[in-house]
């Protein structure tokens, strides 16, 4: 405990020095920091998804014979789909309480940045998570279509005859997850420098100002949605399993202050799952399910983001909504997150996707593209709060009642920090 707690002494002091160097408007200062936070952004993605099919293979694989699998999943989807209904019915009450007003016409842009344009209907885009090959979901960083191929995968070879085709391949799977964690743990070693480099960034965005008005309200509707969410919401969540929130809080913090910083809940996953491990002391049959499943589908900040942002342009362009309406658009916000992928802006891509097939005026979402940098900060640290929150109820519902005589695969490999 007391490494880990110099470690985190460590890397709040590199969060301190970046956000003063962010301060320096110095352009080739900032020019180093920007290329070191995009490399390891893109590192952290790099590992992301191969941990993530890993993960969810070696323990289905573990299990894929055992009444476990399902009872670690139940529980999975229970909290998952409890806590991203809370978070999206809390997004409509602060949106009626706050009544974000619409914005004056001459201040929305004639359309959005190339960048940015674009969308795909609900339907196309919970199609798309739908494999038609192997080699797509994992060259896209399609990561819901990755956790399928790699259930089908898991599952497939769990339910294979006993023989050395299967101890041959339960072999290749296990030590390509060690030399997957064998990499994170190198790159954890070198991540104070990173969220220096990740800080100076926020600090440099802060410095630039947003703006008011009418999208300050809606601004603060999404993050005060998100802070009680974080701090009041999913401690109540705990509280009601007997868990204390505070010190679970404490624990996490590490994957939480990941998370700030990469914008990624796929990408801070190798940091979430050993801090689940080695801090929260969770049982690696649990956390290596859980987590994997939950950075993918447990997204709270993403269904408040979507029905706050969704309903925010329909009032903009003068549309109905009525309380059936907006009722509906809590349903289609939990469905439309549980399907988004753990990546930077993906909340906002998809919001964008939504409104483009409602004919809303979708030009709002280049005003909003500014602010979304601090939102999406907020967001992610949400959602891997939000599964740190489900592991550790799982844990606490599963302890002791998951098949001990099963090897747990998964159990062989740590990710220290």
């Amino acid at each position: 405990m007391k490494d880990s707690s110099r470690q985190l002494l460590i890397w709040i002091g590199a969060l301190a020095a970046g956000a003063l160097l962010g301060l320096v408007r110095i352009p080739w200062i900032e020019g180093v920091y920007n290329f070191i936070a995009t490399v390891y952004t893109r590192l952290f993605q790099f590992l992301a998804v191969p941990t993530i099919a890993l993960a969810i293979m070696t323990t289905l694989i573990s299990f894929g014979r055992q009444k476990s699998a399902g009872r670690l999943f139940g529980r999975t989807l229970t909290y998952t789909l409890s806590t991203t209904f809370a978070a999206s019915l809390l997004g409509l009450v602060l949106f009626l309480v706050v009544s974000p007003g619409n914005i004056p016409p001459e201040s929305i842009p004639g359309g959005l940045p190339e960048s940015v344009g674009g969308g795909t209907s609900l339907r196309d885009h919970m199609i798309s998570v739908i494999p038609d090959n192997i080699l797509t979901p994992f060259l896209s960083g399609n990561v819901l279509s990755v956790l399928i191929v790699a259930a089908a995968f898991g599952i497939g070879i769990a339910h294979m005859a006993d023989s050395e085709r299967k101890k041959t391949l339960v072999n290749f799977f296990s030590g390509l997850q060690e030399v997957f964690f064998s990499l994170i743990r190198a790159l954890i070693k070198t991540l104070p420098l990173g969220i220096a480099c990740f800080a100076a960034q926020l600090s440099a965005q802060i410095g630039q100002g947003v703006i008011m008005g009418s999208l300050g309200k809606w601004a603060l509707t999404v993050l005060l949605c998100n802070l009680l969410q974080v701090f009041v919401v999913l401690p109540l969540f705990l509280l009601a399993r007997g868990i204390n929130p505070l010190r679970t809080f404490k624990a996490m913090s590490p994957a939480l202050i990941m998370a700030f910083f990469t914008k990624s809940s796929a990408a801070t996953l190798p940091v979430t799952v050993s801090s689940a491990e080695e801090r929260m002391g969770a049982d690696k049959k649990v956390s290596r399910f859980v987590l994997p499943i939950c950075c993918t589908i447990n997204m709270n900040g993403c269904a408040s983001f979507i029905l706050i942002t969704s309903l925010f342009l329909m009032r903009n362009g003068g549309m109905d909504l009525s309380l059936p309406t907006m009722l509906l658009w809590v349903l289609i916000s939990v469905v439309s997150a549980v399907g988004n992928a753990g990546v930077p802006m993906g909340c906002f891509f998809l919001t964008l996707s939504l409104m483009t097939g409602m004919g809303a005026p979708v030009a709002i979402m280049g005003l909003i593209l500014p602010i979304y940098t601090i939102v999406d900060m907020v967001e992610t640290a949400e959602n891997v709060w939000s599964d740190s929150c489900v592991c550790a109820m799982t844990d606490k519902d599963l302890r002791g009642k998951l098949d001990e005589s099963e090897e747990n695969i998964v159990g062989n490999s740590e990710i220290e920090l």
